[in-house]
């Protein structure tokens, strides 16, 4: 190992021209994004809520009706019969997510030698410095605001709140206001949406130490101060939001940077700092700018700093709701997918790392989005299904729950395996910390209840039948979207009634695993894979970038080499036969986290190894949806530190399973502070002569070790009692 510490941010020795290459802060709330010079630096702000009005109809298509007849149909063999399923409306997109507009700051054109920016991750502060001027923002976890301070002598500035970011609607109504106060001056700028009685509007505080501030509109001139603090929050509202009233919030909260700093760093630093990973890598390549490392795609150093800065990225945009397909950012109008939470893959691949790095604010916000929503899924399961429980939507701009984004090629409306799909961390989070969350318990229930409607055709053995299914976003090679049997269906279905039974002993959990026990197993194809649709006579079509039909392998438990090895030889099977369609991040790395729980370390590697080699992270390192950085997206950004630590640690309720996957090119490193779901912190040290874990059990079980030829050692944990094991143990 390295004496040296990892490092925990990164910097750049020249300023952002791109927004894409700008650093990143936030709380989950408000996000930051900071590019630009010293002489017109620029903060692009957002929030959550931030989603513009698109004239969708967001009602759940009434289908139930039809329900039986489609059944039917596709039973009878009918192939496409799911194809006119719909209720003719055209595709629509959820509401795009957008940014609300920057502040800028500008400054009499003038050299600035030294310059320098820098994001430190344990506090989330973003600063640039030149000779004679710094500044430094951050977003408050304590306060909800986006802070900045400026300093340096004689500061002349001219600063403004501008809607004019890429893509922004020729039709917004815009509004600026400025005014001057005792602390300097309050900004406002509202922006209402095209034929609407929405409106987002920002509200931007300075206080003025030092020199003059003088109106200039739609802004303000500063001229010979030392310092300016701004604090700045947006709100999307209807009707006028009152600005006199926010901007008196704003004074009222006004302290020292410093002040504002210490609050939020209590609780950013200690989330952050939870769980850490040191690969050994070169000091020297520590050292270097992101953009530099980014150009050595097998330098252990980039490993280490992705990794930290996906987990600083994650816990930034998870607050209010988890992170969007750009996490909390984005720098333009029309941004791609609509910057939607997309359910079907990308949103859980996103948050996997959160009860095993130890981020309950993830799980936390991730909760935030499902149990607002609920009220929806209930009338999806109504209206598309006429059942009683709940159906997730594929796709959600974060107001509305309802399945209304679905056409012939996605017939998203049929998924029905979402909503164990979505639960499947909070479960997660219970196993970790050892408790039940109520509501955990109380959704669980009605995905049972779901299940239990809405299962009740049978094959000629008697067995039941998931019609229609779906299989996110794929179609058998010899028949359309909407079909039978999907693998992810049944897998979920499985799961979710066994789940529930687990949450609510009794009768219902007798019945429950009565259901779960007529679903029919997986089907393995003559190419010895397990196939993506266990109905028989379905082909599979293996170049696709998503892999839905191995959720029992990921991150379910369903499969295991360990106690299914023939299953998990033909999953192993069929993920050698996928091909990776159109080179999508999330599909890499999907890929790697199954290959992980399969212990192949030389195919994980290979699919970290297309990330890292197409050119996919932004020298800000947050990430893009496809190679040589090509649409501003969290994908890459968010899941690769899952896929790091399941190739070093897996868990189950009962099971401890070490170094399982690790890739050749990592032969040392230490990984700190992981938690399992039997309740246990793990600091994991490997080297090639070694390797140690010690086990800090929080209550007492005994689980089962599993070793290097698969074969289980039981141990028996007692809380509060470190426990130490030495390669051959495992």
């Amino acid at each position: 190992m390295t004496d040296s510490t990892p490092v925990h941010g990164t910097w750049e020795p020249h300023p952002a021209a791109r927004w894409e290459d700008g650093f990143l802060s936030g709380n989950g709330h408000h996000g930051a994004l900071v590019f630009g010079d010293p002489n017109d630096e620029r903060i692009v702000v957002t929030h959550h809520t931030l989603v513009r009005p698109n004239g969708r109809d967001s009602r759940p298509p009434q289908l139930a009706a039809g329900l039986p007849a489609l059944q039917d149909r596709l039973l009878a063999g009918e192939a496409t019969a799911a194809e006119s399923f719909t209720d003719g409306r055209p595709h629509q997109w959820v509401q795009p997510f957008h940014p609300a507009f920057q502040v800028r700051l500008r400054r009499p054109s003038a050299d600035c030698p030294g310059y320098r920016r820098d994001v430190d991750f344990t506090t989330g502060v973003v600063r640039a410095t030149c000779t004679g001027w710094t500044s430094r923002v951050f977003v408050s976890r304590a306060d909800d605001v986006i802070v900045q301070q400026v300093t340096g002598p004689g500061l002349t500035l001219d600063i403004d709140l501008d809607h004019r970011l890429p893509g922004a609607p020729a039709g917004l109504g815009v509004g600026h206001g400025a005014v001057l106060t005792a602390e300097g001056a309050l900004l406002s700028l509202r922006a209402r949406y095209p034929g609407s009685d929405l409106a987002c509007t920002g509200v931007t505080l300075l206080a003025v130490t030092g020199g003059t501030t003088t109106l200039a509109p739609p802004g303000v001139h500063v001229e010979g101060a030392r310092s300016v603090l701004l604090l700045t929050r947006v709100h999307r509202h209807t009707g006028e939001l009152d600005v006199v009233r926010e901007g008196r919030a704003l004074r009222d909260l006004l302290t020292e940077y410093d002040e504002f700093l210490d609050r939020h760093a209590a609780l950013h630093r200690t989330a952050y700092e939870r769980v850490t990973m040191d690969l050994a890598a070169d000091p020297a390549e520590r050292a270097l700018p992101g953009s530099e490392l980014l150009k050595r795609p097998r330098s252990a150093a980039l490993l280490e700093r992705l990794f930290a800065a996906g987990r600083y990225h994650l816990l930034s945009a998870s607050g209010l709701f988890p992170p969007r397909l750009t996490g909390l950012w984005t720098g333009d109008w029309n941004t791609a997918w609509s910057g939607a939470f997309t359910n079907d893959a990308n949103l859980n691949l996103q948050t996997a790392s959160a009860a095993a790095a130890a981020l309950p604010e993830v799980t936390g916000a991730h909760a935030n989005l499902i149990h607002r929503q609920l009220p929806d899924w209930r009338d999806n399961a109504r209206a598309i299904f006429g059942t009683r429980g709940v159906v997730a939507p594929g796709h959600t701009d974060g107001e509305s729950g309802h399945s209304y984004h679905f056409n012939r090629e996605y017939p998203l409306h049929l998924w029905t395996a979402g909503a164990d799909w979505l639960l499947k961390p909070l479960v997660d989070h219970d196993e970790t910390h050892g408790t039940r969350d109520p509501r955990t318990a109380a959704a669980l229930a009605e995905v049972a209840l779901f299940y239990e409607d809405f299962l009740t055709r049978t094959d000629e053995d008697g067995r039941l039948v998931v019609v229609p299914s779906y299989s996110p976003e794929n179609r058998p090679a010899n028949a359309s979207w909407g079909t039978l049997n999907a693998a992810m269906d049944l897998s979920a279905a499985r799961h979710a009634l066994r789940t529930a039974a687990a949450y609510h002993p009794g009768p219902d959990a007798d019945r429950w695993h009565a259901l779960a026990d007529r679903l029919p197993p997986h089907r393995i194809n003559n190419d010895g894979a397990l196939a993506e649709w266990a109905w028989p006579g379905l082909d599979d079509s293996y170049d696709h970038r998503h892999l839905s039909h191995l959720y029992g392998v990921w991150p379910l438990d369903e499969i295991t080499p360990y106690d299914t090895p023939q299953l998990a030889a033909a999953a192993h099977r069929a993920l050698e036969l996928r091909g990776a369609e159109n080179d999508s991040a999330h599909g890499h790395l999907h890929h790697a986290l199954i290959a992980a729980r399969l212990r192949d370390g030389d195919r994980v590697a290979h699919a970290l190894g297309q990330v890292l080699d197409g050119d996919f992270f932004h020298a800000s390192l947050m990430s893009a949806h496809y190679p040589n950085r090509h649409v501003y997206n969290a994908d890459a950004a968010h899941t690769l530190p899952a896929v790091l630590i399941e190739m070093l640690v897996q868990s189950t309720p009962h099971r401890l399973v070490l170094l399982p996957a690790l890739p050749p090119a990592l032969p040392a490193g230490r990984l700190t502070g992981v938690r399992t779901r039997f309740g246990a912190e793990v600091d994991l040290t490997w080297a090639p002569d070694g390797a140690t874990a010690v086990l800090k059990p929080t209550r007492t079980i005994r689980i089962e070790i599993m070793t290097s030829s698969g074969d289980a050692e039981p141990l028996d944990l007692v809380a509060g009692e470190d426990h130490v094991l030495s390669k051959g143990a495992w």
